[in-house]
């Protein structure tokens, strides 16, 4: 009988040891999502609105999972991306629906970090960047091609169920202004609509 510990039951199919930059990789990057979006408020004085609280939580949540997985051993990485994989979904869509409202003139945003876009573009890029690497990650370090798809499925759809969750339990924006705003916005608002 072997003392050794197969990742996820089948999802790496070996006690196959995982590269570090498996978990490095996708920690730095949403180390750096969660340190634009805390700038944002903390540094530059944004209110975030509720749509961007619940994608600061969820890229949060991926930091602690790959938190804990730089100090895991190494025959544990390869599940550390499965377990990242829900949360960083979650934020993702997030993000893009929030940005789908913007371009459709449901709501408007205050400019990102140095006026490169709005704040939900330049999260839909650092959320886009967070997750491609931790999908990266559960496809690199994954041997069982079926369980593989099976798990990167059933991962996928739950992150897809918090996101509608979060959506879902959200507040509404306040009604939209009887006149124009004065100042750019510092917050995500409901726009102006003249009459």
């Amino acid at each position: 009988m072997s003392n050794s510990i197969t990742c996820a039951d089948g999802f790496a199919g070996s006690t196959a040891i995982a590269p570090a930059r498996w978990v490095v990789l996708p920690l730095s990057a949403a180390m750096v999502a969660l340190a634009g979006s805390l700038w944002l408020t903390l540094g530059m004085g944004f209110t975030a609105c509720p749509l961007c609280i619940y994608q600061r939580t969820f890229v949060m949540g991926v930091v602690a999972v790959f938190g804990v997985g730089v100090f895991s051993e190494a025959r544990f990485r390869p599940v550390i991306n499965l377990l990242a994989l829900p949360v960083a979904v979650a934020g993702f869509v997030v993000a893009i629906l929030q940005s789908i409202a913007e371009l459709l003139g449901k709501i408007e945003c205050p400019m990102g970090i140095l006026g490169i876009g709005t704040a939900p573009q330049q999260s839909v890029v650092a959320l886009g960047i967070v997750l491609m690497l931790v999908v990266w990650g559960c496809v690199r370090t994954g041997r069982s091609v079926r369980s593989r798809w099976q798990l990167l499925a059933w991962s996928g759809g739950l992150g897809l169920l918090l996101a509608v969750a979060g959506l879902l339990s959200a507040p509404p924006l306040p009604s939209p202004p009887t006149r124009p705003y004065e100042r750019p916005p510092d917050a995500c608002r409901a726009p102006y609509l003249p009459p």
